[in-house]
C-alpha cells in the first residue's frame, strides 16, 4: 500500500521506498484545530466527477469495490444498480440495491473524514485541494453503512473497524493520506496507530 501513496509525500521525503513508521516520524503531531468555518461545501460538491471519466465519484467507487456489478442499462457503465460487497470493515457480504430505502445500506466512507481533515490541516488547503481530497480513490471505500454512520469523523483513536484484520491496513491508508494532503495527527491518534502497527506484518 506505501507505494499506492509515494506520489503524495510531502517535498523531502526519501525517493526510497518508506516504511509506514517513516512517514508517521514525518507528520506533525497536534491537536485538533477547531471546527469552526467547517461544511461539506468546502469539500466542493459531493461526488464531483474529478477524472473526467464522465461518471461521478460515489459510482466509481462503487464499480470498482462491487461484485457482480449490474448497471442502468446497456451500454451505460456508470449508475450501478446492483451488486455484492465484500464489506471491510466487518467483513459480511452485502447486497447492494440502488433505492431510496436500500442505497443507504452500502456508503463511501473517508478514511480520513472531512471533518477530521479539516480540524487536522485541510482548514488550510484551497478549494480545488480540498475537491481532490475528497475524491481522491486512495481515501475512499465502499463500507457496511451503519458501521460508517457509528464512525463518524473519529479517527484511529475513537473509532476502529470491528474486523481486526483490516486494521492495519486502515490505519496504513489513514496515515498516507493524511501524509499526502500535509494533514496533521493528533497524539492519542498516533498513539492508537501506533499500536495498532505493532501487531502488524
Amino acid at each position: 500500500m506505501l507505494t499506492l501513496f509515494l506520489a503524495g509525500l510531502p517535498q523531502g521525503a526519501s525517493a526510497a521506498t518508506p516504511s509506514i513508521l517513516d512517514v508517521i516520524s514525518n507528520l506533525q503531531v497536534k491537536g485538533r484545530a477547531p471546527k469552526t468555518g467547517y461544511t461539506r461545501e468546502q469539500f466542493g460538491p459531493a461526488w464531483k466527477d474529478v477524472d473526467a471519466n464522465g461518471c461521478d465519484t460515489r459510482n466509481d467507487i462503487l464499480k470498482r469495490d462491487l461484485k457482480s456489478v449490474i448497471y442502468r442499462g446497456i451500454g451505460e457503465d456508470c449508475v450501478i444498480l446492483s451488486g455484492v460487497l465484500t464489506d471491510p470493515y466487518s467483513g459480511e457480504t452485502i447486497s447492494f440495491l440502488r433505492g431510496v430505502a436500500t442505497s443507504s445500506e452500502i456508503q463511501i466512507d473517508h478514511v480520513v473524514a472531512l471533518s477530521n481533515a479539516w480540524q487536522t490541516g485541510a482548514f488550510k488547503l484551497n478549494l480545488a485541494q480540498r475537491t481532490a481530497f475528497a475524491n481522491d480513490p486512495s481515501n475512499l471505500l465502499a463500507v457496511k453503512g451503519i458501521l460508517n454512520s457509528q464512525k463518524g469523523d473519529g479517527d484511529a483513536a475513537t473509532w476502529l473497524p470491528p474486523r481486526k484484520s483490516y486494521r492495519c491496513e486502515y490505519v496504513t491508508r489513514q496515515v498516507m493520506v493524511k501524509a499526502k494532503y500535509g494533514l496533521w495527527l493528533t497524539a492519542p491518534e498516533k498513539a492508537a496507530i501506533l499500536k495498532i502497527l505493532k501487531s502488524c506484518p
